[in-house]
């Protein structure tokens, strides 16, 4: 009696083994099978019905993930929205990269929830529901911000992804003048490098984009505590020293008319400041968006400064500066 006991627990650990062998395996072989992913870059698809999207909840929809990105002065939505209802929920939107349900009904209450490569990879889905129009614009007040940060840290990791593929510039430079490690494409060409600044620049159709590295000392940013102020002034100095225009006597600075905005952010283990706002060129007429972060950087007592600005007079920049943000949260100190 005892021997058989004994054997069936063998038998039984080795079809475990087996099972869990199989399990592996089939878990494995499902991920990989999963077809990539679709969509253009900061492209939402919303499953919602017609009379939803078309009442109060699709105004609180569009009024969170359509809002104008922070920085731009000709307006463009964080999020390119598509609505779909359910019945046209078939293969094709399945593999859409962002995509919310919004659902309603007497047994749903209020609720959110977040899946990812649900359906293909990356992915990212989000449910939120709830019995009542009201629930459904809580909700959404609620988890929007949420949805938000997923999206923009997916698509950032995705750009980086990309610039990676595409080749990246070699960091030597970099690592020896400033303690830092830059994941930047080789499309990106040096317009000027000292010791202490480097300015880089890809040429892009109707315009280009650049990037800008240099070191300030503390006092430069945290004078008085006027961050705001001392920022403009200290890109207002950096553009009179290097960015200059076409023509003579003309320089970039910070655009007069238009306040720019400044977030306290961390960058890695680092405290830093993130200032969105608009550049021109002074006795010229070329503008458009930048975005700086001033990374403080304890150990040497300075801060360093990654700024992206982009010119392209005729084209649309959110996604010009979603990759400019790409490039620049890839620097690691080293």
């Amino acid at each position: 009696m005892t021997l058989y006991i004994k054997r069936i627990t063998k038998v039984q650990q080795r079809v475990a083994v087996a099972l869990l062998i199989c399990c592996t395996f089939f878990s494995c072989k499902d991920d990989s099978l999963k077809r990539p992913s679709e969509g253009q870059v900061n492209e939402v698809n919303i499953i919602i019905s017609d009379v939803l999207w078309n009442g109060s909840v699709g105004d609180s929809l569009r009024k969170k993930f359509a809002s104008p990105v922070e920085g731009l002065v000709q307006e463009e939505p964080i999020f390119t929205l598509n609505q779909y209802h359910e019945q046209t929920f078939d293969v094709d939107i399945k593999r859409g990269r962002n995509v919310i349900f919004v659902e309603k009904g007497a047994g749903k209450s209020l609720d959110y929830q977040y899946k990812k490569d649900a359906y293909s990879k990356p992915q990212n889905i989000f449910y939120i529901t709830g019995k009542n129009t009201a629930e459904l614009q809580k909700a959404i007040q609620m988890y929007s911000d949420d949805v938000i940060r997923t999206i923009h840290q997916s698509e950032m990791a995705i750009c980086q992804k990309q610039n990676i593929e595409t080749g990246l510039r070699d960091s030597t430079y970099i690592k020896n003048n400033f303690g830092l490690s830059l994941k930047i494409p080789v499309t990106y060409r040096t317009a000027i490098k000292t010791q202490n600044f480097l300015w880089l620049k890809k040429e892009i159709q109707g315009g280009n984009t650049s990037l800008l590295l240099y070191r300030v000392p503390v006092e430069t940013v945290e004078k008085n505590r006027d961050l705001v102020n001392n920022i403009v002034h200290m890109r207002d100095s950096v553009g009179g020293l290097y960015i200059h225009g076409r023509i003579a006597d003309t320089y970039m600075i910070t655009e007069q008319s238009y306040a720019p905005s400044l977030f306290m952010t961390g960058f890695k283990d680092h405290h830093a400041l993130e200032t969105r706002g608009n550049w021109e060129m002074k006795n010229d007429f070329m503008n458009g968006p930048f975005i700086n972060f001033c990374i403080r950087d304890t150990k040497n007592n300075c801060y360093l400064v990654i700024e992206g600005f982009i010119y392209s007079p005729s084209s649309p920049k959110r996604d010009l500066l979603l990759e400019l943000e790409a490039i620049i949260r890839s620097a690691k100190f080293i």
